[in-house]
């Protein structure tokens, strides 16, 4: 059966009755009868029977349907009655999979400019297009579309791109140019709301969502654009933005292009070739090089540039200026105008804002782990990933190349990751925390901050058995809240004064490239209790915002209560939107739909009755 009628009257009708505080939502806020009749039709039109829709979420999933219809251009709308009572995780894998993959992918061409340029990070009139001027194809093809769309200015950038260029674009931002084929841009995904370009590790975790949904063709596409940042602006964006040219992310490239080919290997070997001689290309001159390479073998996070990262958000570093705005007796903006002009010289700030861009070089943008002190350390992540990545190249080119690829053997690379191996366990490792630290190179001590972070071993492949057991144990009583894993310990967080900011990378907030690392990691020392556990954890709270909220899925939540509603630097991206979110936020689908893939099929069962974990879990707490 299904309904049948007018899409704007119903939705006229029923946002009357049930959206009572108007913000074209139907969520538990609202106080409404919860109740709306409609009328239910056969397969052959033939009028079946009134119908009662109870409930806000039947009732929010029959605006988000009316609404999916609507933006169709239909006038009349069909909505079989399954897709108005559907159970919670069917309709958000669903939604996933059918709706927002498609939504997040964006293209750099003709097709797909307008999209890229006409958002809110354009910052004036003039949509610019940056290309290096060693992509010929590039610099020819933007600058033909300057007839197309009158405001484009094709700028292309020089051979060689220094902290002194990046500073002089600054205030004049826009996209960088990605991979083309057969004069279409290479698609790409996007995490969603404002941040319309590709990201560095959101990709791969966006790319775990892509392969359970069976999306090879996204998935391998974003390596080849990936690979085109790495031939023509010489590291992996932080983001594809001008103001990002001297600032590179977390790397997960070679864990990228292992779970795609291995998940088509169709894709052929001369393919994967060429991608892992740009990957090892990427690992010695972005990596194994000063400043991010460190005296003691061990590696750290160093995002070079000039003067104040523009990208922040008005204010941001207010509480740490004021003092120096007061020692030179002006505003903190009289003081960020004459520091940006050079009218006065402050080494100390100079360090500070390479501390904070290598922060968000990090990714956890930002953390009081990392704050005015990050490019001091080895830090537990990075080394972690690059271990992942010496372990995958051996694994590669002993599997699929006779164990010969570009000029080195599996045991070249054995060697590597055994050796990065013994100097993190001498320097990071901590017998008595059970656990894993960054490691401060001037002090020359463990930071023994309690972080998310630290457990990324897990996920690398890199622990001892002992270790492992060690680590899942402390996780467990550490990290795990109510809704997830923490980005940081509750200890942590009542070590920070109360008055100072609240950094969204830490407690009470839980991201998703956290949990899904850490769930892979306990899978892979066969801790299978305690990854559905925390992935149960973590797809209730997801589910029980997405039914209470009609069908919200952002950026970040607080897992401490349990809510998407975060009271943190730079907001919570994905929770504005009118009658229906039709892209969700990129790594969150994603940690949904492998979320979803390590729960057995009774724990799904109480997923879609959200039932509470902290009932669910009682005999093992």
């Amino acid at each position: 059966m299904h309904f049948k009628g007018n899409i704007q009257h119903t939705l006229d009708l029923l946002l009357l009755q049930e959206d009572t505080d108007g913000d074209k939502k139907i969520t538990v806020e609202d106080k409404g009868p919860r109740s709306f009749e409609i009328d239910l039709f056969e397969d052959n039109n033939a009028f079946a029977k009134a119908y009662h829709i109870q409930g806000t979420y039947h009732l929010s999933n029959f605006l988000q349907e009316l609404a999916l219809e609507m933006s169709q251009g239909k006038n009349e709308a069909e909505i079989p009655l399954w897709k108005i009572e559907e159970l919670p995780t069917d309709r958000i894998n669903r939604m996933i999979r059918d709706y927002f993959w498609d939504d997040l992918t964006r293209t750099i061409d003709k097709k797909g400019l307008s999209k890229i340029l006409t958002d809110t990070k354009a910052g004036d009139s003039v949509q610019r297009m940056y290309v290096p001027v060693t992509d010929e194809q590039g610099v020819a093809y933007y600058s033909s579309l300057k007839k197309d769309f009158p405001n484009l200015e094709v700028v292309i950038l020089p051979r060689e791109i220094t902290p002194e260029y990046v500073k002089s674009i600054n205030s004049k931002p826009g996209i960088l140019s990605l991979g083309l084929e057969n004069q279409q841009g290479i698609p790409f995904v996007v995490p969603g709301g404002r941040f319309n370009e590709m990201y560095g590790w959101d990709s791969y975790f966006e790319g775990v969502g892509l392969l359970l949904d069976n999306r090879v063709d996204l998935a391998k596409a974003m390596i080849d654009n990936f690979c085109y940042q790495i031939t023509h602006y010489g590291k992996i964006l932080n983001a594809n933005r001008s103001y990002y040219l001297t600032r590179t992310q977390p790397p997960f490239l070679t864990s990228f292009i292992r779970e795609t080919f291995e998940k088509d290997t169709a894709l052929g070997k001369e393919w994967l070739s060429s991608v892992l001689g740009i990957a090892m290309k990427e690992y010695k001159t972005v990596w194994m090089t000063a400043p991010r390479l460190t005296d003691n073998g061990l590696n750290r996070y160093y995002a070079q540039g000039i003067g104040v990262p523009p990208e922040t958000e008005e204010g941001h570093f207010d509480d740490y200026l004021a003092s120096f705005a007061k020692a030179y007796n002006c505003t903190i903006q009289e003081l960020v105008t004459k520091y940006q002009d050079g009218d006065i010289h402050l080494p100390e700030l100079d360090n500070y804002f390479t501390h904070d861009r290598s922060l968000r070089e990090s990714g956890h943008d930002t953390s009081w782990r990392l704050d005015n002190v990050c490019t001091d350390l080895n830090t537990v992540d990075v080394n972690s990933l690059l271990y992942k990545y010496e372990a995958d190249f051996a694994y590669l080119t002993a599997t699929y190349f006779e164990d010969s690829l570009h000029g080195h053997n599996s045991m070249y690379w054995k060697q590597k990751a055994s050796k990065r191996k013994s100097l993190m366990d001498a320097l990071l490792w901590s017998e008595e925390a059970r656990q894993f630290f960054d490691y401060n190179m001037l002090t020359e001590k463990q930071t023994h901050f309690e972080s998310a972070s630290n457990y990324l071993p897990l996920w690398a492949g890199m622990c001892s058995e002992e270790q492992a057991l060690a680590m899942s144990e402390t996780l467990m009583v550490e990290l795990k809240e109510k809704g997830g894993v923490a980005g940081t310990s509750r200890n942590m967080a009542a070590q920070i004064p109360e008055d100072a900011v609240q950094r969204q990378w830490d407690y009470p907030n839980g991201w998703a490239p956290h949990q899904m690392m850490i769930w892979q990691g306990l899978k892979n020392y066969g801790f299978k209790e305690e990854v559905e556990e925390l992935a149960y954890r973590w797809l209730w709270m997801i589910t029980k915002n997405a039914v209470d909220y009609n069908g919200v899925i952002p950026e970040k939540y607080d897992v401490v209560s349990a809510t998407h509603k975060v009271f943190a630097e730079y907001g919570n991206v994905g929770t504005e939107f009118d009658y229906i979110t039709t892209s969700g936020f990129g790594w969150m689908n994603a940690s949904y739909q492998f979320g979803l893939s390590l729960l057995n099929v009774e724990l799904r069962k109480q997923l879609d009755i959200l039932r509470d974990p902290e009932i669910l879990f009682i005999k093992k707490q």
